[in-house]
């Protein structure tokens, strides 16, 4: 069983104000009908439907324009109310306003049509100007309403667009942000890697060494070692630090590596590894000194400190290898080192490593790949690959 819809506060008020003012004009004798219609109190049976429509006036607007269309009808065969008249009017205001949209668009155009027709009626039946005034009365309590209800409905609608547009960019600019804030994190936690991760490697390696070998002149190595990478990883996170905090217009912003340095970068893994027996060559065929775009020669010189960072690591003896190449459309980065389980002391890993340097290549729409191959000598050795194709801008004066 349906529950008859509570009428709004409003709503209800409409109706006893109606009902009353109805009531009211009945008592003080004032009619709109003259001596024509019904005696006596026929005209508050009218006058009591339209009042209960104005209840269900938001609930049900259309089964409520239908009542107070009758009750209208009946009315005229009543002395008549100004009350039911009035009352007819919101009726008719608040179909527009409250209904669906199809009967929103009918309504007002169904008023013009009636109206026009009783107005030829009015002027066929009485032959005179004077069936112009049903015509006018007619538009009054028709045409009047359902356009201010269309107006009013436009005006709602178009404040409800408003608000959802306005939601939807507030939801959009807060999902920009968190996707900023996303993005500067994973750039942040990267660059915290390449700077660090490198010194605290030769650290945790070399003092693993100085603990498991009783020998006073390797411990003191190890221990110059140690403190050349501390220095040099505090320096790093000092600047890493700076470059968050805002530092003010007076400070000169730090320049970031780039390929020039990786005579020096190579140089550093080169005292690193060598007490695990590693040995490094950089080869540099890019020929010439072409300018690169600060992304691409930032992400090539990350590229090849993570590498030597995980070849100190887990690198058993042997050669690593820096290859550079640059071709028109791209510049290729790899790192051979040797592969397989070593004697002695290595460094914890967590693979955040190879996330970061797959990420690094991911922006700049490049090419990735990592992981052991079987090196192009009789012996079909094992070897870890890094590789690295990272596209560059064409110039004029590139090879």
């Amino acid at each position: 069983m349906t529950a008859f819809p509570r009428p709004h506060r409003e709503d209800v008020l409409i109706s006893a104000a109606g009902l009353l003012g109805g009531v009211l004009l009945w008592a003080l004798g004032l009619h709109t009908q003259g001596g024509r219609g019904l005696p006596g109190p026929w005209v508050l049976v009218p006058l009591v439907a339209i009042s209960l429509t104005e209840l269900v006036r938001r609930s049900a607007p259309l089964t409520a324009l239908l009542v107070a269309t009758l009750a209208l009808v009946a009315d005229q065969f009543t002395l008549g109310s100004v009350a039911t008249i009035a009352m007819f009017t919101d009726i008719v205001y608040a179909a527009v306003l409250y209904g669906s949209p199809s009967a929103a668009r009918r309504i007002p155009w169904g008023t013009v049509l009636l109206t026009v027709v009783l107005t030829v009626a009015a002027l066929s039946r009485l032959r005179s100007p004077e069936g112009l005034l049903l015509g006018v009365i007619a538009a009054a309590i028709g045409i009047a309403p359902a356009f201010t209800g269309v107006l009013v409905r436009d005006h709602r609608d178009a404040a409800e667009a408003a608000r959802l547009r306005a939601e939807q960019t507030a939801l959009l600019a807060e999902m920009d942000r968190t996707q900023a804030v996303t993005a500067e994190r994973a750039r942040m936690a990267r660059e915290l890697h390449d700077m660090v991760a490198n010194h605290l490697s030769a650290i945790a390696i070399h003092s693993t060494a100085a603990l498991s070998l009783d020998d006073a002149r390797t411990t003191k190595d190890a221990l110059a070692v140690i403190r050349e990478n501390s220095v040099a990883g505090l320096a790093e996170m000092r600047r890493l630090i700076g470059l968050l905090r805002d530092v003010g217009e007076d400070r000169d912003p730090v320049p970031a590596p780039t390929l020039r340095a990786l005579d020096s970068l190579v140089e550093q893994a080169r005292t690193n590894g060598s007490s695990s027996g590693l040995t490094f060559a950089l080869e540099d065929r890019r020929g010439g000194d072409a300018p690169l775009p600060a992304p691409v020669e930032m992400a090539a010189y990350r590229i090849v400190q993570e590498s030597l960072t995980n070849a100190l690591k887990h690198g058993p003896r042997g050669l690593v290898t820096v290859s550079l190449d640059r071709s028109r459309r791209a510049l290729r980065v790899e790192v051979v080192s040797p592969y397989g389980d070593r004697p002695g002391p290595r460094a914890p890993g967590s693979g955040a490593g190879l996330v970061g340097m797959r990420e690094r290549v991911a922006l700049l729409n490049g090419e990735f790949e990592a992981g052991p191959v079987t090196a192009d000598d009789a012996a079909g050795t094992k070897i870890w690959r890094v590789r690295a194709e990272l596209p560059v801008e064409e110039r004029g004066g590139a090879s």
